[in-house]
């Protein structure tokens, strides 16, 4: 599967890149054809550091805050149309009337949250999804409810993090159905 990188992330990695060889010159190649440097330059070689470590930080936080729109535009346009309730007759004159319950997790769509959009595989390990990560619980072990797991990505439980902001209501029923639906919770 090739690399599919965003805008905002190719963004961030160059200007990322520029950081490193800069740094990686001034270390490495600078130093043994001019080994008086910065001398009489140290001035200018201070201010472009500066202006670097600016350029580096202003990428990360207005790159940062794009991506955080693109996702919310992913979001938004993956989100199922809402669903209306359907009437059915039987064989007799009685009309039943069933709702699909909205905010129902699906736990097909929640896999590809837990490997690609949560990055939950980074931290925890899950058996069905190859994930290893060990720093947070075995979810394997763990067997976390549909309840506890909604509680625990929307607002997040000693070191990790709250997803509330960063998936979508419906993203995080799926991952929790996912999880807990994987790990026999």
């Amino acid at each position: 599967m090739p690399l599919a990188l965003t805008g905002y992330e190719i963004g961030l990695l160059t200007s990322a890149l520029v950081f490193i060889v800069f740094a990686l010159i001034v270390a490495l190649v600078v130093p043994r054809s001019r080994p008086t440097f910065p001398s009489k330059y140290l001035g200018w070689f201070i201010a472009a550091c500066i202006v670097l470590f600016a350029v580096q930080m202003t990428a990360v936080i207005l790159l940062a805050e794009l991506g955080e729109e693109e996702r919310e535009e992913v979001a938004q346009e993956t989100e199922p149309d809402e669903t209306t309730p359907t009437e059915t007759t039987g064989t007799t004159e009685a009309t039943a009337t069933t709702e699909t319950t909205e905010g129902a997790g699906d736990p097909v769509a929640g896999k590809d949250v837990f490997l690609a959009a949560g990055g939950c595989g980074s931290c925890h390990t899950l058996a069905d999804s190859g994930t290893t990560g060990t720093i947070g619980p075995n979810l394997d072990a763990a067997s976390p409810s549909l309840d506890k797991a909604v509680d625990r990505v929307t607002n997040g439980a000693g070191i990790m993090p709250a997803f509330a902001d960063t998936l979508s209501e419906q993203q995080i029923q799926d991952v929790a159905a996912y999880v807990s639906s994987a790990a026999g919770g």
